[in-house]
């Protein structure tokens, strides 16, 4: 059980970068990225809307929605910057370019984030030894988008 907490991230890679594909296809194919990322969203919506209501998921209350803090609401947000910013720019510079910087920034906030503690994540202090591995990514996110 341990080993799937760290398949499941990669499979999640992998299926991250056909997203992209699929995604920027529906662009083309209704010519229209934000009516793109749209459908994506709507897609995904209704197949988690069925899923908990076939399994019969308990839901939060009203005044349980009310007392969360705001900030807790945008990750839909941000998943939607995500998936746009993914459909503007994947054809343009390619999946390779793309996914390395997306790599290379989501490591450098993973740091972050661990070596406060933010977000209910585990507190884990940034040294030499990581932010070395973040200069080799970033090292090569550059060497994948040169030319």
């Amino acid at each position: 059980m341990k080993y799937l907490y760290f398949i499941l991230p990669a499979l999640a890679g992998l299926t991250i970068t056909t997203q992209a594909g699929v995604n920027s296809q529906l662009k083309v194919a209704v010519n229209n990225p934000w009516i793109a990322a749209f459908i994506s969203f709507l897609v995904g919506t209704a197949i988690l809307g069925l899923y908990i209501i076939t399994t019969k998921q308990a839901a939060p209350s009203l005044a349980q929605l009310r007392g969360i803090e705001w900030y807790k609401y945008t990750g839909g947000l941000l998943g939607a910057f995500f998936v746009t910013v993914i459909i503007f720019s994947v054809q343009r510079i390619g999946s390779a370019n793309v996914f390395a910087l997306v790599i290379a920034g989501q490591l450098l906030m993973a740091l972050l984030y661990d070596h406060y503690g933010l977000f209910g994540f585990r507190q884990a202090n940034i040294n030499w030894v990581k932010l070395l591995g973040v200069a080799m990514l970033i090292g090569g996110a550059y060497l994948i988008n040169k030319k």
